[in-house]
């Protein structure tokens, strides 16, 4: 999604409070799963709203506004509200979490939009609680259900609090619903890992490292490598390559990040490889793969070198270039291309 449908979406999530058919608790705290900062949450009490992001980025700004992200352990809450994903069973996860987090006369309200599959999403919440009333503004639709009644189908929440849980996608490999190629090796990380060279040695990194795949390949290839940092923005991406790591049968360093990459990085390094991202929601945003560069730029020693894979289309040569003193395209396949780039000659 963009800043703008963000917006759009939160003002639907919160339209039964602002339009006056919600109360906003005042004794009990308030949850906010998936949350994003937004002008509509300056209308309430920030004291007590509880907001959870894994998604590095929009964390910090919910720091930068002041609003807490520690819920304390086993706490419920009169209202939960859940911005979903576009990932099934990761709402169907949210859904069932937001229930189990709720008092027992607590509302559960979620939104989605329209074109991410609102109403299906609506359907699988009445599966799980029964009939929920309905809303919608902005092509988004906002649905609100009691969290503990007569129509909670008890086996099916069950069944969904363990759709969040890594899950085997082969290779040896975790997965998660929701996140990067969740189900999958995927096919543009595949064409890396088999390009990557033999020789490299020292320390590397691994940008928007998602579940460790690449990180993995990079060290099995070359045991010069003596310790690798992964950097990830979400964190439920972070806590699969935790799990995924481990199978590396070698003495290793490894360092896991929950880090914004176009901040910068903290550390120096010989290597680094990256499958950055490239869409903001469903637009292509070459920015952020630009962003990747620069801070790999900026971090690797002066021999170091830079492995990335991305879509054939993506402009990054021109920023490339600008960086690094080599630049070669070292395959083009199946729709994505492959580039190494050094700071030196």
């Amino acid at each position: 999604m963009n800043a703008s449908t963000d917006n759009d979406l939160l003002d639907a999530l919160f339209l039964p409070i602002t339009g006056g058919e919600l109360a906003w608790p005042r004794a009990d705290r308030v949850l906010f799963l998936r949350a994003i900062d937004g002008t509509v949450l300056r209308r309430f009490d920030a004291e007590t709203l509880v907001c959870e992001q894994s998604f590095k980025p929009d964390a910090l700004q919910l720091v930068r506004s002041g609003l807490t992200q520690t819920a304390r352990a086993n706490e419920s809450r009169a209202l939960v509200l859940g911005r979903l994903p576009r990932s099934r069973n990761q709402a169907r996860a949210l859904f069932a979490q937001a229930i189990h987090r709720a008092t027992n006369d607590g509302v559960v309200v979620a939104a989605a939009a329209n074109n991410q599959g609102a109403r299906a999403l609506q359907d699988d919440l009445e599966r799980l609680a029964g009939p929920a009333t309905v809303l919608s503004k902005h092509k988004c639709r906002v649905f609100r259900v009691p969290a503990h009644s007569a129509h909670i189908d008890a086996a099916l929440l069950n069944d969904w609090m363990q759709l969040d849980a890594p899950y085997p996608i082969g290779h040896g490999l975790l997965g998660r619903a929701g996140v990067f190629s969740a189900d999958a090796i995927d096919p543009a990380s595949q064409l890396l890992a088999e390009h990557l060279p033999w020789n490299l040695a020292g320390c590397a990194a691994d940008l928007g490292a998602g579940g460790g795949y690449l990180a993995i390949e990079l060290v099995t290839r070359n045991p010069g490598i003596h310790a690798i940092d992964l950097y990830e923005a979400e964190a439920r991406a972070l806590e699969v390559a935790r799990l995924n790591l481990p199978t590396v049968q070698r003495p290793l360093t490894v360092g896991f990040h929950w880090h914004d990459v176009r901040t910068g990085l903290p550390s120096r390094y010989d290597v680094i490889i990256s499958n950055p991202p490239f869409h903001h929601g469903r637009a292509d945003a070459p920015e952020l793969g630009h962003g990747f560069i620069i801070a790999a730029a900026n971090a690797l020693n002066p021999s170091g070198q830079l492995w990335l894979v991305a879509n054939r289309h993506l402009p990054y040569e021109a920023v490339l270039g600008e960086h690094f003193a080599q630049v070669r395209v070292v395959v083009v396949r199946d729709g994505f291309k492959v580039i190494a780039a050094q700071l030196s000659w």
